[in-house]
């Protein structure tokens, strides 16, 4: 399939399944959850997604953390009915440090939290990185790589023993309302692969780091996780959510330079980070998440990497009691309909 087509059709799954607030028979704790099906939130909000390399220099408290010419993106969104559609776009004003003209950059990430599920999918794809002059030993001026690609595909799915209790979609896109503090243990699985490529050595010459640099590195790395997390309610509204997870992974590893191919198989432990701030009304919203997935790679002899990806937002949500007209024309056409035949 060629590239391009391969991008729309990843696209249109993240479109369809990005943000959808899957639906289950059984309703949640309606003590500890508000459910609000039929409020339409109208979103404006600031966000940011990245997917950094990491290089760190063995024996050494050092790293080299190449950063995309991603983009800082304001968008517009809604919830209805248990379906959520955002779309943003960098805009100029906000991003001046971006390089022009360089290559097309394509990060697609989808959280979902169904009751009693965390469910993540990834599909990124980067083109051009830049190292900050402040990690160089032998440069005052940043190191541009127009050239160095990265892809990466991921799952990420979680099971929470007491999800009746707890809605992440309350803290995510607010399509409900947390009314007491909650918590739950959750139990999961992920799996990441992806590989990263340059014309030549990523490291710089000039820096002198020829025992761990490489072209071109591969990876596949899968394995359970653990972890809880919970909603503290106070105020008329506020809220402070966190989600923490620890993984241990069994992965494999290949690295590429222009003397050798080296290869390592081995378990090594990742986390992942979810926090949310907020207020919460049958009204409004105001509040801020950020999610963080560490990925440490198999570490090969002088081979170190991790890449880490990131997913920050500001949401200002208004919420509308709409006519029953518009919500029996709008559950024609929800597309969510089609796994949920109650709506």
């Amino acid at each position: 399939m060629p590239v391009r087509l391969r991008f729309l059709f990843l696209l249109g799954i993240f479109l369809v399944w990005g943000d959808l607030a899957w639906s289950q028979k059984s309703n949640f704790d309606s003590a500890y959850v508000e459910e609000q099906p039929e409020v339409l939130g109208l979103r404006l909000y600031f966000s940011k997604k990245y997917t950094d390399l990491v290089v760190y220099v063995p024996k050494e408290d050092r790293k080299y953390v190449y950063r995309p010419n991603s983009g800082n993106n304001l968008g517009l969104g809604f919830t209805h009915q248990k379906f959520t559609l955002n779309v943003a776009f960098p805009v100029p004003f906000l991003n001046q440090s971006r390089q022009k003209d360089w290559p097309f950059y394509l990060d697609l990430q989808s959280h979902i939290y169904p009751k009693k599920m965390i469910i993540d999918l990834f599909g990124q794809f980067y083109e051009g990185y830049t190292l900050s002059s402040d990690q160089l030993e032998n440069s005052d001026e940043d190191y541009l790589r127009e050239d160095l690609k990265l892809r990466q595909y991921g799952v990420n799915f979680n099971y929470l023993f007491f999800g009746e209790k707890i809605s992440l979609q309350a803290s995510f896109n607010q399509s409900m309302i947390q009314k007491r503090s909650a918590f739950s243990p959750f139990l999961g699985f992920e799996i990441y692969g992806g590989n990263m490529k340059g014309d030549s050595l990523v490291i710089p010459s000039f820096e002198a780091q020829s025992n761990f640099n490489f072209i071109k590195a591969r990876y596949l790395q899968a394995g359970p996780n653990a972890g809880l997390a919970g909603t503290w309610i106070f105020g008329k509204g506020f809220f402070l959510t966190g989600v923490a997870s620890a993984n241990l992974s069994l992965g494999l590893a290949e690295w590429e330079n222009d003397v050798r191919i080296f290869r390592k198989v081995g378990v090594i432990p990742t986390f992942f980070l979810r926090g949310f701030a907020g207020y919460n009304s049958r009204r409004f919203s105001v509040n801020a998440n950020y999610i963080l997935k560490n990925l440490e790679l198999v570490r090969g002899g002088p081979f170190e990497q991790a890449v880490n990806t990131g997913n920050y937002r500001i949401n200002l949500v208004y919420k509308l009691n709409v006519s029953e007209k518009f919500r029996n024309k709008f559950r024609k056409v929800n597309p969510v309909r089609l796994i949920d035949k109650d709506l």
